[in-house]
């Protein structure tokens, strides 16, 4: 069947967005070789705009691009290898595993994902670069977006994920899904990667959208793959915490894209059937073992969802969640929100005494969010100049659309 070029485009952009990096995951372990497999998915997906029109579309799209991607790049080789010795056998071991795309399907594809994700949290790479791996090669965001989420320059990004590509290539580590008895060992790392990626797209660090539901429509993916494989109670915590969070989106913006605060969305547009399987999966993270930190942070996700409105929710127990919180996992940003809660539960005056000892030790004094919660209580108080400060602040700090016109609305409505 013929196509015009119009559908053609259009059908491999969808792939493109939804599928290359199962495809460039499968390219990793087939190549061995992280910029070699990003350059032959690249090329395979150029190779379908052009001959698709022509010769039809395959049965089977993502084996086509797989198994055209991995002769790409044996070319690609063969063209630059000037006889080297190494890369000749590179190719040889490629040509030994010749791919049949009829029996490439589309799990063992997706499946790779997850050997991605193991093989960039390896004991062997550093916390920072596990987590930066992940975010570049799994989740395709670009360094500065990257660079921006760990609040370093993008050359100093750059720098880290080509150490880190070189590690993996000089320590030979395997392209796989560890052993059972090896896996609760990584999977702090890979929890932490995870919800670093949800959050990016939950709440996108910057761009003209307040979310991006690609990454945490593909975080959550990735969760529930986890959960297949090892369901422990932070992985069930984890993901339960992703749907509950997930479940609000429909109401966290107007029709224009603006941004609504928690208190003010309309909760009638939240999305039950996450909310309810979210809820099963907090249950079924303290079900065993004390809970870890994703569990409670699920726990305070479902006390939220369960308020039919906002006046109906328990801040003391959220309070208390928070409290438990960081004592097993300090940090500045949960005692941030803890210091919200506090504000809610026993007035603004409280939680902006914890706001300014946190600002005062010199934590968070980057991150728009403290300044902009610390500006709301102020108001509150009736420090209008304070409060003007600390919105000037946070809007010198932001760098969403949809927050700054939110700021600039609080700026103006202060009379500035």
């Amino acid at each position: 069947m013929q196509y015009s070029p119009e559908h053609i485009s259009q059908l491999v952009g969808e792939i493109y967005r939804n599928k290359s990096r199962a495809v460039f995951a499968t390219l990793v372990r087939l190549i061995k070789d992280f910029d070699l497999a990003e350059d032959a998915m690249h090329d395979a997906f150029k190779t379908a705009l052009e001959q698709w029109g022509k010769k039809g579309v395959p049965s089977n799209p993502l084996a086509w691009l797989v198994s055209t991607g991995r002769f790409k790049a044996i070319d690609r080789i063969r063209r630059e290898s000037k006889f080297d010795p190494l890369q000749e056998q590179q190719v040889w071991q490629m040509d030994a595993e010749a791919i049949d795309p009829s029996r490439l399907v589309d799990k063992a594809i997706e499946d790779d994902v997850l050997r991605l994700i193991f093989t960039c949290c390896h004991p062997a790479l550093s916390l920072d670069a596990r987590t930066a791996m992940i975010m570049r090669e799994v989740c395709d965001l670009t360094t500065e977006a990257i660079a921006s989420a760990f609040l370093i320059t993008p050359s100093t990004m750059a720098q880290r994920i080509v150490r880190a590509k070189a590690q993996i290539r000089e320590a030979k580590i395997p392209f796989e899904v560890p052993p059972g008895h090896e896996l609760p060992a990584r999977l702090e790392t890979v929890l932490q990667v995870i919800y670093l990626v949800f959050n990016e797209g939950y709440y996108a660090s910057s761009g003209k959208s307040v979310t991006r539901v690609d990454l945490s429509g593909e975080a959550i993916r990735l969760g529930r793959l986890l959960y297949i494989l090892l369901p422990d109670p932070e992985v069930a915590g984890l993901l339960g915490l992703m749907l509950l969070h997930e479940s609000r989106r429909p109401a966290r913006t107007s029709s224009k894209g603006d941004l609504i605060l928690l208190e003010d969305q309309d909760r009638s547009r939240w999305n039950r059937d996450m909310i309810e399987e979210g809820l099963t999966l907090v249950e079924q993270a303290f079900s065993s073992k004390p809970p870890g930190p994703y569990a409670l942070q699920a726990a305070i996700a479902a006390l939220h969802a369960e308020a039919a409105r906002p006046d109906a929710t328990d801040w003391r127990q959220i309070t208390g969640l928070y409290s438990l919180l960081l004592r097993i996992s300090p940090s500045p940003i949960i005692e941030l929100n803890r210091a919200i809660a506090i504000a809610m539960l026993k007035g603004p005056e409280a939680g902006l005494r914890q706001i300014d000892a946190i600002l005062e030790r010199g934590d968070l004094n980057s991150y728009h969010l403290a300044h902009s919660a610390r500006a709301e209580l102020c108001r509150k108080t009736g420090r209008t100049d304070q409060a003007k400060a600390s919105w000037e602040r946070a809007l010198a700090l932001a760098q969403q659309d949809p927050e700054r016109r939110f700021i600039e609305r609080k700026l103006s409505e202060l009379g500035t």
